[in-house]
């Protein structure tokens, strides 16, 4: 039979032990919470843009450089997480809100997705008033593709970003690959280069609205080709 001093050192190390896990948790979440463990996005040129393969998704497929999408009168492009995610919803949303300004300046709108699995593009074209392309070799997404995986699920601005999207009335589902992070990206025309390039830092991580109109309006068209 134990001795009660025994007894108490024995209640006191699982105390320890309890309060040492307590402690590691609470520092784990803390440090997600902060950008210290976030990959650091790498600026992608126009070079590396432009070269890009893309293959376009309608009833005609074709397979083109991606620099034809801005070659005339810029664009502005979402590169989509997942087509299904409500977050991506909600940007897309928002972004084609912007469409009535952007086609009074004559400046397109357009998406890039990684794959396309089933209706998930079609159904997010419910939400994005543009063209939408498949970037199979995830460009777009790079030149050092970014993941946010578990830890997300813990960061505070991801719950927040949850919420609002749940409160707007943005609803999604699972389906397709959604840790590689996206972004979005205003080009200007020609040789112009990238005027605004937004990657997302965290899971619903949005564009600013009034900074992609701001690039679109530095965009300058090129002339039309002459004989």
């Amino acid at each position: 039979m134990s001795s009660l001093p025994d007894l108490e050192l024995f209640t006191m190390g699982m105390w320890s032990i309890g309060l040492g896990a307590i402690g590691v948790a609470v520092t784990g979440i803390l440090l997600a919470n902060t950008d210290l463990f976030l990959s650091k996005p790498e600026a992608a040129s126009l070079e590396f843009l432009e070269t890009t393969e893309l293959r376009s998704l309608g009833e005609e497929e074709r397979t083109f450089k991606a620099g034809e999408l801005w070659k005339k009168n810029g664009a502005v492009i979402m590169a989509v997480r997942r087509p299904g995610c409500f977050l991506c919803r909600e940007e897309a949303s928002e972004l084609s809100s912007l469409k009535p300004q952007l086609d009074q300046l004559g400046v397109p709108l357009y998406a890039v997705v990684k794959e396309k699995i089933g209706t998930e593009v079609e159904d997010f074209q419910h939400y994005f008033k543009g063209e939408i392309f498949l970037d199979k070799k995830k460009k777009f997404y790079g030149p050092h593709k970014r993941k946010m995986l578990s830890m997300g699920l813990i960061r505070l601005g991801v719950w927040q970003n949850f919420l609002r999207a749940w409160k707007n009335g943005y609803s999604g589902n699972l389906e397709g690959e959604g840790f590689i992070l996206g972004g979005v990206y205003v080009i200007g025309a020609g040789k112009q280069g990238v005027l605004l390039e937004h990657r997302e830092r965290e899971f619903g991580d949005k564009v600013s609205l009034q900074s992609v109109l701001e690039a679109a309006e530095k965009i300058k068209p090129q002339a039309a080709d002459t004989d």
